[in-house]
């Protein structure tokens, strides 16, 4: 680039001399300002991976760019320890989780703004700038008055830096659970200028050598980085299919098709006098690859990389091109061919001869040759024994946009996060463990994008709350809109049906999977298990092939009405919090905090009904009278546990002892065997209670003279 600008200057101050002198001089400078040739331009990789090794490069972008900046700033990880599942009578497990707070690099120059947000590949943070996991948040443009980040400020003092004239994000308390309790490797789509950038306008940004002129190729976005600066220029104009040429102190971008060209004679001139004219070389035609590949970040891709290759019939080798920019595919395929045809059409080289007044032409002025078609191009110029000798190139046709496929594209799923939906219940166990505190079940969902919330729970009506921890995976939470009443809870009922509004999809389940607690769900109360989910549309599901008041839940079939809460109990999916047996006949308020939700949160009340605790209500009434008229009544208990009754006989016992109490009318009694005699009028109302370790099931009604 010297070599231009020192030349032109050198020829403007001491003659075609000075001019010579000059392009020796800017030669030197060309090496140790702007690098020498062989120094990289910017690669595709240069900005795929995040990295904090010092002297990482910082590219420049313009445009809109996905790029991946180095870590500039980060504390250690900040550890918060929870307790999970604790309770009266049940020890809790202690939690960690982590967050951190960093800082990283995003342009060497100004920007305007931060869009979309990839972590590990995921989106972060979506197109509306909403963050799919909790983080603090702030963007610095690069100005060079931007203030120090408050959270950096108070952790280095007076050392802390503003990285003015960097544009650089900060992160504090990133949640990094979902990222194995590690920084992710981030990514961020970064938008410096509005609209496309043309590549003279990247180049007058980068140098201030570089003169207005011909804009180049536009593309969305470029990010400068490399070896050096004349690395990142040579790349600007070999997109555009030009060349930097001498302008005053400075250089301009010379792109084919900007003017008719000079027309030169070819004097034939020489050391001795005229000479031979007409010189032209040809390569032979095994220099011209047989393909060219173009790389390239596509926007229809998210950014991700691209390659677009045009061919031609022989040839053993491939050119590939890797541009630190963003172009559609339809443009890169249109290079690539391009390319290939240059590639082409250059293999021939015509030298002219021409005399001192020929010095104003240098390397990148587009020619006519008298006698020769078309234009040329001069690529290299000498003075040699007070003659000008200039080796031209032609120029070749650019041919039209091609049409071209960007492939199939791996895009990251920008799903909004909704509000935290929240139901607690109190369920009986569904395993044979005995509690010996009120188990209630807490299940949260909030649409597709919805991961999970932070929790708590008041004892005493929302006067203090008690930190939970997160939520468990997302579940499946509707509505019930229709309910056809069936059979009962002996058989399976293949009468009645539940009509549920939900977000999520269902699924059938054949008869080992309902055995293996498939498709189990809570439904005003009663629990239930379905056979087949059949799609009705517009999100509503027919469940069919039910078992019915599972687990002792059967008293309250047919209790459920258009409107009821749904909730299918899925592995990984409940939150279960044991509270103290005083809590009987109360209710536990829950308080969920996601990043959808509004400041005070969603809340939730359970009932402590001892659903879990107590035993279940006896069954199979039986009533006879004998010949003395006494009355004899047998029920059969229950258990809370033992439900499977996997070594067919009685049911383990699951208390402390076998109490029942029983109301004849106004009698009460208390018994140690599931049976009563004695003397009672018909059509006395009798309620039986099995009597619990927490205390009394629910009863078993029945008339005497009835069963």
């Amino acid at each position: 680039m010297a070599t231009l600008v020192l030349g032109t200057v050198g020829r403007a101050l001491l003659g075609p001399v000075g001019g010579a002198i000059g392009a020796l001089i800017g030669n030197r400078v060309d090496h140790a300002v702007l690098g020498p040739p062989r120094r990289q331009s910017p690669r595709l990789a240069e900005l795929s991976v995040q990295t904090s090794t010092y002297g990482t490069q910082m590219p420049a972008v313009f445009g809109t760019m996905r790029v991946a900046g180095p870590v500039i700033w980060a504390t250690d990880l900040v550890e918060a320890r929870g307790v999970i599942g604790s309770g009266k009578g049940r020890p809790g497990t202690e939690s960690y989780s982590y967050s951190a707070n960093f800082a990283v690099a995003l342009s060497g120059r100004a920007i305007r703004r931060v869009g979309r947000i990839w972590a590990d590949g995921r989106l972060l943070r979506g197109s509306t700038g909403d963050f799919k996991v909790a983080t603090g948040f702030r963007v610095y443009p690069g100005t060079e008055d931007q203030p120090v980040d408050p959270l950096i400020a108070s952790i280095e003092g007076a050392r802390a830096s503003a990285f003015r004239g960097v544009a650089y994000a900060v992160f504090e308390g990133l949640a990094l659970a979902e990222f194995g309790n590690r920084i992710p490797q981030l990514t961020f789509e970064v938008e410096a200028d509005p609209g496309p950038v043309s590549c003279d306008g990247i180049a007058r940004a980068l140098s201030p050598v570089v003169r207005p002129a011909d804009a180049g190729m536009s593309v969305a976005g470029f990010a400068a980085s490399g070896g050096s600066v004349r690395a990142v220029l040579d790349m600007l104009a070999d997109m555009s299919g030009g060349q930097w040429v001498a302008e005053g102190a400075g250089v301009r971008l010379a792109v084919p098709g900007a003017g008719a060209g000079t027309v030169i004679h070819d004097d034939g001139m020489g050391a001795k006098g005229p000479g031979r004219r007409n010189v032209r070389e040809m390569a032979g035609e095994d220099v011209v690859p047989s393909s060219v590949t173009v790389a390239h970040y596509d926007p229809a891709r998210d950014y991700q990389i691209g390659v677009q290759r045009a061919r031609r019939p022989g040839g053993v080798r491939d050119d590939r091109v890797e541009l630190a920019a963003a172009l559609d595919a339809a443009t890169a395929r249109t290079l690539a061919q391009d390319r290939l045809a240059r590639h082409a059409v250059e293999r021939v080289r015509r030298i002219v001869t021409l005399g001192p007044e020929a010095l104003t032409i240098t390397p990148g002025n587009i020619v006519r040759i008298d006698g020769e078609a078309g234009r040329w191009r001069v690529i290299e110029a000498a003075w040699e024994a007070m003659a000008v000798r200039l080796t031209c190139v032609p120029l070749g046709q650019g041919g039209p946009i091609l049409p071209a496929s960007p492939g199939r594209i791996a895009r990251a799923a920008d799903r909004v996060i909704g509000a935290t939906r929240l139901i607690a219940f109190e369920a009986p166990p569904l395993t044979d463990e005995l509690l010996s505190a009120p188990r209630l079940s807490v299940v949260a969902a909030g649409g597709p994008g919805w991961r999970q919330a932070e929790l708590a729970y008041s004892l005493d009506d929302g006067a203090s709350w008690t930190a939970l921890g997160p939520t468990a995976l997302p579940g499946i939470i509707g509505v019930v809109s229709a309910v056809t009443p069936g059979g009962g809870g002996a058989l399976v009922d293949r009468r009645g049906r539940f009509d549920v509004q939900l977000v999520e999809d269902l699924a059938d389940a054949d008869d080992a999977a309902l055995d293996a607690g498939a498709n189990l769900a809570w439904i005003d109360g009663e629990l239930i298990q379905f056979a087949q989910a059949r799609p009705l549309g517009d999100k509503r599901w027919r469940l069919s092939g039910l078992r019915r008041g599972l687990r002792g839940t059967e008293a309250m079939i047919g209790q459920a009405a258009p409107g009821a809460s749904f909730v299918l109990i899925a592995p990984g999916s409940v939150r279960t919090l044991d509270v103290p047996i005083e809590m009987l006949g109360r209710s536990v308020r829950f308080l969920a905090h996601g990043l959808g939700d509004p400041v005070e949160g969603v809340q939730a009340s359970a009932a402590v009904t001892g659903l879990s605790v107590l035993p279940p209500p006896p069954v199979g009434w039986r009533c006879r009278r004998g010949a003395d008229g006494r009355v004899t009544i047998g029920w059969t208990r229950r258990s809370r546990i033992g439900w499977r009754w996997l070594d067919r006989v009685d049911a383990p016992l699951g208390e402390e002892t076998e109490r029942y109490r029983i109301t004849i009318g106004d009698r009460v009694e208390e018994l140690t065997s599931p049976m009563w005699s004695g003397t009672v009028a018909d059509g006395t109302r009798v309620a039986i209670r099995q009597i619990g370790t927490w205390g009394a099931s629910a009863p078993l009604v029945g008339i005497v003279g009835e069963g």
